[in-house]
């Protein structure tokens, strides 16, 4: 009876494991499980990876902002006159405000293709270290970005007040009359009367005034080349600051010299410590009778340049250095017939006076017949055109710390053919 029995349960367990052998064989979810644990993985690390590449992308984004606006900073220092090392710092600290990191940089100049125009250059290295990638491969993230703005356009100047807070750096007062021909006039000091023009009578003539602060304007002045005085500009850098004067103790060095030495043409010049020709006078020197000078540097050191009536003084190639406090006076109806020299490390430049003589006043007065062909350069200076002067005929340049036009002086002149003042030029992007 118990062998049927068993028998019987044995019967009913088979089809029982049979059906779960069937169930087991046909499930899904086993497969599923399965796949999902090959899969995830793969999964994970697509989105990582995706994740990671925009989050790089974001970053080398930011790290062209931060390319452009160095690049720019550094060209507005550069149209400004500031040496490389300004451009590098105007540079890392705007691109360090926009979020770049501290890694490297590198700024560059070059001409541009067009006149007067500069290209600067600012290219940015930023590394990082891998994030989810680091499963996939070793090292950091490097980064770079390159941005080139371009200084470009401006008007030529011939007039040049460099004075920062000067009332009436650039004064035009009097009866006088000046003629300005394919130039403009610029004053870099912040005041309300950086340009200044007083008495109804006093005229001139020019494309434009550009100043830093503001211009006090009558009806006697006339522009040519735009419609009104552009007031508020950026300051115009000084042509010549990269020139280097003469050492004072090499100077000092030199034998005094008078009138009477270069009188004979057969003189020959002294030598400078740095090799460089030159004549000195000291204690100022009176030009009388007719003298033609050869071209090289003459040393005023100390006292006047006098030019009185009836003198006639010619070179070509000259400029004449002024030191310890020395002033150029230009008096009565000499006949001055000057040019600068157009090479050499004085290439343009017919009166440089000393940066470090600050205030010395240098005139050109009286009724002189005069043609100046270069740069009156007084850095630290001033420069008036007074009484009955007549300056023309050739390509004067005017740069001093102050300059006034008064009496009834006429000056025509134009833009030098040696440095060019460029003022109301334009930064912009280009790459």
């Amino acid at each position: 009876m118990s062998k049927r029995i068993d028998a019987i349960g044995e019967a009913s367990r088979s089809p029982r494991r049979q059906r779960l052998a069937r169930r087991f064989l046909t499930a899904e979810d086993g497969a599923v499980a399965v796949i999902a644990a090959v899969a995830f993985p793969v999964l994970v690390g697509a989105m990582g990876l995706g994740v990671e590449t925009g989050y790089w992308y974001l970053e080398k984004r930011k790290l062209q902002h931060a390319a452009d606006v160095s690049a720019y900073a550094a060209a507005v220092r550069h149209r400004a006159g500031d040496q490389q090392s300004a451009l590098e710092t105007a540079a890392r600290r705007v691109a360090g405000g926009s979020g770049f990191s501290p890694g490297g940089l590198t700024v560059s100049t070059a001409p541009g293709s067009a006149g007067g125009s500069n290209k600067v250059t600012v290219e940015l290295t930023e590394t990082h270290p891998r994030m989810f990638s680091s499963v996939f491969g070793t090292g950091t993230i490097t980064m770079k970005a390159r941005a080139v703005a371009q200084v470009t356009g401006g008007s030529k100047a011939c007039v040049l007040a460099l004075s920062n807070s000067a009332s009436g750096a650039v004064t035009v007062t009097g009866s006088t009359e000046v003629l300005l021909s394919g130039c403009s006039v610029v004053s870099n000091s912040n005041a309300a009367d950086a340009f200044l023009m007083k008495n109804g009578s006093a005229l001139m003539s020019t494309d434009c005034v550009y100043t830093v602060g503001e211009a006090v304007t009558t009806t006697g002045l006339t522009l040519t080349g735009c419609s009104k005085p552009v007031q508020q500009v950026p300051p115009t850098p000084d042509p010549f600051a990269s020139v280097a004067e003469p050492d004072k103790l090499h100077i000092q060095q030199l034998p005094c010299r008078d009138l009477t030495y270069v009188s004979n043409s057969t003189y020959v010049f002294d030598r400078l410590a740095s090799g460089f020709e030159a004549i000195r006078f000291c204690g100022g020197v009176d030009i009388k009778g007719t003298i033609t000078l050869k071209p090289g540097l003459y040393i005023i050191d100390g006292g006047e340049l006098t030019i009185t009536a009836g003198a006639k003084l010619t070179g070509e190639g000259v400029t004449f250095f002024f030191t310890n406090s020395a002033a150029a006076n230009l008096l009565g109806n000499a006949d001055i017939d000057l040019s600068a020299p157009t090479g050499g490390p004085f290439a343009g430049l017919l009166f440089f006076s000393s940066r470090q003589s600050a205030g010395v006043l240098h005139k050109i007065t009286g009724n002189s017949e005069s043609t100046l062909v270069g740069n009156l350069y007084a850095p630290t200076g001033k420069i008036d055109f007074t009484g009955n002067s007549t300056v023309s005929g050739g390509c004067t340049q005017i740069i001093a710390d102050q300059v006034t036009f008064t009496g009834n002086s006429t000056m025509e002149t134009c833009a030098s053919p040696t440095e060019e003042i460029l003022v109301g030029r334009t930064v912009s992007l280009i790459e």
